[in-house]
């Protein structure tokens, strides 16, 4: 072998993997309506699952019936969860980012779970406060016969899972995760992708009415800022759950009383 005869062909020689990228803004918008789609698509099977259990129809009113049903509601949340992150795995696979670092799934100090479990419950007494000053309900009215709908089923558990465990963690993953760190990345910015993200958050809570979805859109700002401060997916996470735990306890108390 010399200079002028190498044994290895220019051919044989491998290329440099390619670098890491994140989606940005289009990216990121688009497979994120994929990740919803997937998200509904689960859903829907329970529900449509779950009226043919019933033996009724497929229809506005069968539909209608089942939706309300705390057993249904449980288990369509429960269902969003695996669709959601077998989408975010495909999507975060081409970037050639591990899974964990590109949602921001990493701990934090207690100092600022501390902090973010104040800021929290400052905030939703404010609204509180606000809502009884008002003379409206502190939780929506729905949610009380939610509650009910999964006793009469003894999936009473079950809700609370859906509710304080699977919801907060792929609302969290595709919110302040996925649609975050896309957006950050942007000609947007942080403060621009906390906003964006807390607004497509909102959305997603249709089912309350206007004050309600103000109060969304105020938490999911808290929970976005504290993405920025932290890089903590997991701590949003956290405080998402014991919210969304709260409420439910709050909810069963009210109805009970």
């Amino acid at each position: 072998m010399d200079a002028l005869n190498p044994d290895t062909s220019p051919s044989a020689v491998e290329p440099p993997p390619l670098p890491p990228r994140v989606w940005k803004f289009w990216g990121t918008a688009l497979w994120g309506l994929l990740i919803f789609a997937a998200m509904f698509v689960g859903q829907v099977t329970v529900i449509v699952w779950r009226i043919v259990a019933q033996g009724g129809e497929v229809s506005t009113a069968g539909i209608t019936h089942v939706v309300a049903d705390g057993l249904t509601i449980s288990l369509s949340v429960l269902a969003g969860l695996p669709m959601v992150l077998l989408v975010l795995w495909f999507a975060i696979r081409r970037t050639r980012i591990p899974f964990a670092d590109y949602l921001g799934l990493r701990g934090t100090s207690w100092k600022n779970v501390i902090i973010g479990v104040v800021a929290l419950v400052v905030l939703v007494g404010a609204w509180d406060m606000v809502s009884r000053a008002a003379g409206r309900e502190v939780s929506p009215g729905f949610m009380g016969d939610v509650l009910k709908s999964a006793q009469e089923h003894s999936a009473l558990w079950l809700l609370v899972i859906a509710f304080a465990v699977a919801a907060p963690l792929w609302e969290e993953l595709f919110a302040r995760g996925w649609l975050y760190r896309g957006w950050s990345e942007s000609a947007l910015g942080p403060y621009g992708a906390i906003l964006l993200s807390s607004i497509v958050w909102t959305v997603m809570h249709l089912q309350y009415d206007w004050f309600f979805l103000c109060q969304v859109l105020t938490i999911g700002l808290l929970f976005g800022y504290l993405r920025f401060r932290t890089g903590s997916t997991w701590l949003t996470i956290l405080l998402h759950g014991l919210n969304n735990f709260a409420a439910t306890i709050q909810t069963w108390w009210l109805a009970g009383s």
